[in-house]
């Protein structure tokens, strides 16, 4: 078990371009890095080589967050490794189109086992450890503006995501004070031209400050959380505007 002295984060979903950007700001922030990945091992630990430039002690792990088993098994080697989780960012999901009426079992388990139910469960296990600690720990949630969008291709993963906003309200409220919980909301910040619908020209015209979103902009909003400590169960939108539309 590693020493205690520097903070740990614990986060799902960190070998795509968003999630890798946040998982290398987290260790820049001075925390250790448990990650899980799993369709892309690649990607992975492309990622976890940049982290280890920063934060040596961090890791990765295999793991189907839409398999609780595999959820319980990720944390029980986390908890052989570390003595402590300060930081859990549940960033793990899965997205793509699913028109009405044509949307199957097998899609619907996909999208939302991924992102709900492997949240939930998530969430779970790192409360389990975070409410008995002697400090202040945080859960942060990656949710979607399309919560509060009617996305009529998207039915799955709207639900999801509104779901996962939900769930970060109620474990605001059993938790607090020792656990602050709080959601994040991103609008439009990586172009899958495989996945989305529109080009990006037809996405900013609908974006009031007139440009797609960066990593850095979600990334800023989670340094923002890890600084404050008088906010909890809130969804912050970060989409430059969008749905003021």
């Amino acid at each position: 078990m590693k020493p205690s002295g520097r903070k740990v984060c614990f986060m799902t979903g960190a070998s795509g371009r968003l999630g890798s950007e946040i998982a290398l700001s987290v260790a820049g922030q001075g925390y250790t890095v448990f990650f899980t990945w799993h369709s892309s091992e690649e990607k992975a630990t492309e990622t976890l080589e940049k982290i280890r430039w920063i934060s040596p002690e961090s890791t990765m792990v295999r793991c189907d967050v839409s398999k609780p088993g595999d959820i319980k098994s990720a944390f029980e080697l986390f908890s052989k490794q570390f003595d402590r989780l300060d930081l859990l960012i549940a960033s793990a999901s899965n997205f793509y189109s699913t028109p009405l009426p044509e949307v199957t079992e097998e899609e619907w388990d996909s999208l939302v086992n991924t992102n709900l139910k492997g949240t939930f469960f998530t969430m779970q296990e790192a409360a389990r450890i975070m409410q008995h600690q002697p400090f202040v720990s945080r859960i942060i949630t990656m949710t979607d503006i399309s919560a509060d969008l009617v996305w009529r291709n998207f039915a799955p993963y709207t639900v999801s995501k509104t779901g996962i906003q939900h769930l970060t309200k109620i474990f605001a409220k059993k938790f607090a004070p020792s656990i602050l919980v709080n959601s994040i909301a991103p609008g439009t910040v990586t172009i899958n031209p495989e996945k989305d619908m529109d080009t990006p020209e037809e996405m900013i015209k609908k974006i009031p400050l007139k440009r797609l979103g960066d990593p850095l902009d979600i990334v800023r909003t989670i340094i923002f959380l890890l600084e404050s400590d008088y906010i909890t169960g809130q969804i912050i939108n970060v989409d430059g505007g969008r749905l003021l539309q």
